[in-house]
Parts: C-alpha cells; sequence; structure tokens
C-alpha cells in the first residue's frame, strides 16, 4: 500500500518518558505500602510493543542527565529500541515525568494521578535533535498526548511531522484524546486538524470522530467520509466493549481510503484484564508492524488486534510478546483454540 524503501528503522516515534508508580493490587494510593516501578508513555509503548516482534525502532525524547535518566535508556535499550538520537537536559531543573495509578475492582474504576509538568521532555526542541534521523525511517508515529502537552512540545510535533515529511516518512498519528491536557475536545480539534494535512495514518476511536470531528452516522460512513474530507490513506478506529473491570472484548475497524476497502475481525472476547493501561498503544504498535513489514492493512488488522488484547493480560505499560506469540494469538482466534495449556 505504501511501497516502503529500506530504511535504517522501520518506525521512529518522539513522545515523554513517563515512570510509573503502582501500589499492589487490591492497595489505594492513600494506603501505605511500596510502589510498583515501571516505564512507559504513550509513544514509547508503541515502539517498543514494535521492537518486541522484531521490527527496527527507534524513540526521540529529552531525559535528565541523572540516575532516573539513565534507568530510562537502559529500559529502552534492553527491549530492543534504538536509543542513539535521545537528548539528554542537564539543566538546574531537570526531570523524569511520573504517575500514579491505582489498579480497579468493581464498582471501583482503575484511576491515575499525574505529575508530569515541567519535565525534561517539556522543553524539548527539535533543533537539539540530530537531523540524520529524518531520512533512515518508514513511519514516524506521534500522538495527541506530545501535542496537548505544553506549547513547546506543541511546536516540536508540529515541527517533527514537517520534517519526516519532507524526508519521504509516513505520518502516524494517534489522536489518544486526554481530557486533563486538552480541556475538552474542542481545543484539540482545532490544533489536530492543523497537522492532518501531513498525516498519512490515522489513529481515531469511534467516540473521538463523533464527539471531536461531529461526524455522523454508522462507523464505516464517518469512517469514509472523514478520510475523504482530510486526505487520509488509512483511519484506523478500536472498538472496545467493557464488560466488567476485569473482562473486555476488543476488536478493531480499518478504512483503506486508496481502494476503498474496510478490514473487520470477530472480537477478542472475554479479555481477562490484569492490566489496560498501554493497550491501546499496543495495537498501534501491531498495526504499524503490520504495515511496516508487510505493507498489508489486513495484517495490520491481526496484528493490531492480537497485541491489543495481548496487552491487556500483563501488568506494565508495554508489551513485551515475541512475534511467534502474537501469531499463535492470531491462530487461536482464526481457527478456534484447542488446547488451555501451551506446552
Amino acid at each position: 500500500m505504501f511501497n516502503f524503501s529500506e530504511k535504517r528503522f522501520d518506525v521512529v516515534s518522539c513522545g515523554e518518558i513517563i515512570m510509573r508508580l503502582s501500589p499492589a493490587v487490591g492497595k489505594v494510593l492513600v494506603q501505605d505500602g511500596p510502589l510498583d516501578r515501571n516505564l512507559g508513555g504513550a509513544e514509547l509503548n508503541v515502539v517498543t510493543g514494535i521492537s518486541s516482534l522484531g521490527g527496527k525502532t527507534s524513540f526521540l525524547s529529552k531525559i535528565p542527565d541523572h540516575d532516573l535518566g539513565t534507568y530510562a535508556e537502559r529500559c529502552i535499550n534492553l527491549s530492543g529500541v534504538n536509543s542513539d538520537f535521545l537528548v539528554y537536559d542537564s539543566s538546574k531543573n531537570k526531570r523524569l515525568a511520573l504517575y500514579y495509578y491505582e489498579y480497579g475492582a468493581s464498582p471501583r474504576k482503575p484511576s491515575v494521578v499525574y505529575d508530569r509538568n515541567a519535565s525534561s521532555f517539556q522543553f524539548f526542541n527539535s533543533n537539539e535533535l540530530n537531523p540524520e534521523v529524518y531520512s533512515q525511517t518508514k513511519i514516524f508515529h506521534t500522538s495527541g498526548i506530545s501535542l496537548g502537552l505544553c506549547e513547546t512540545s506543541k511546536q516540536l510535533v508540529k515541527d517533527l511531522i514537517k520534517n519526516f515529511k519532507e524526508a519521504g516518512a509516513v505520518i502516524s498519528f494517534d489522536v489518544n484524546f486526554r481530557r486533563n491536557l486538552w480541556g475538552n475536545e474542542e481545543n484539540a480539534r482545532v490544533e489536530i486538524e492543523k497537522i492532518l494535512p501531513n498525516v498519512d495514518i490515522l489513529f481515531a476511536s469511534e467516540e473521538t470522530l463523533i464527539k471531536m470531528f461531529k461526524e455522523s452516522g454508522n462507523i464505516q460512513e464517518m469512517m469514509r467520509s472523514f478520510s475523504k474530507k482530510h486526505n487520509i490513506s488509512l483511519l484506523v478506529s478500536t472498538q472496545r466493549t467493557v464488560n466488567s473491570p476485569k473482562s473486555h472484548d476488543f476488536t478493531s475497524i480499518i478504512y483503506n481510503s486508496v481502494e476503498d476497502k474496510f478490514y473487520f475481525e470477530e472480537p477478542y472476547k472475554n479479555i481477562e484484564i490484569v492490566d489496560r493501561i498501554g493497550s491501546g498503544d499496543a495495537y498501534v504498535a501491531g498495526a504499524l508492524y503490520g504495515l511496516t513489514t508487510f505493507d498489508c492493512p489486513e495484517k495490520a488488522l491481526k496484528y493490531g488486534n492480537a497485541l491489543g488484547a495481548l496487552k491487556n493480560t500483563l501488568l506494565g505499560d508495554v508489551v513485551c510478546f515475541s512475534k511467534a506469540t502474537a501469531d499463535s494469538i492470531i491462530k487461536d482466534h482464526s481457527e478456534g483454540s484447542t488446547s488451555e495449556m501451551n506446552r
């Protein structure tokens, strides 16, 4: 579909690295006890997932030049993501973004408390970046989280999209709306529509198409209309049904506007939810892996759905499943599982 030429990286992404601190399952922040540490961030989660499947990725960010920054770089390297283009912050107020996450149990929902203001990433400018990266990637991916963090990161996203596009990369953008960043959908829409002319692959939920972009009709009508209006080559929308905090159904729909073709798959049903944080990013990772490896929307759908479903069963922000594991899940989902245990 995109006829990718061979490049050093399949996907390069840019975003804020954020460390998650969580009390044990069954405890809340106001109780005493240790906090478990995990590293993540929407865009980092995506390239980590692609790397776990065997894709070639790199990550762009600005991190503090103290031990937490070293920890972040080590985690990136251990996940197989290239860290050559990280920028270190040596300023007096350097810091790594944090957030606190409480696991839910019905009727109590999972909850998040952020502590990310004035992180090192929020002072990252494109002129600090080695420009060699622009011509070395098939797809550049970022999200509405980076666009909405602050004015500096907003300009960074715009600059990077422009620079990667001019260098021949395909541009991927996940709306990933966060009310705590934007305030409301209208504020997000105004800024996102400024970058849409350069976006080739867009990830947007049905709710986003309705509430943010004011589309109407069924999901297929909305996806076709929106893609035509904004010249989007591939529009991707995930669909999650929450049966309870511990049981979800998950699938997606992809629209290829070049061929005016939709791709569907039966949902993964009754997924046992261990930790849903990062499952949307895992979906994006699977979808972009399917595109860069096979240049095939159907493969993007299958790997996206499988990795998105799998992430729900794993603690932490990121996936670490191999292509072999993803392939076995895809096969079981397609043909029906024949065993309760892999042995």
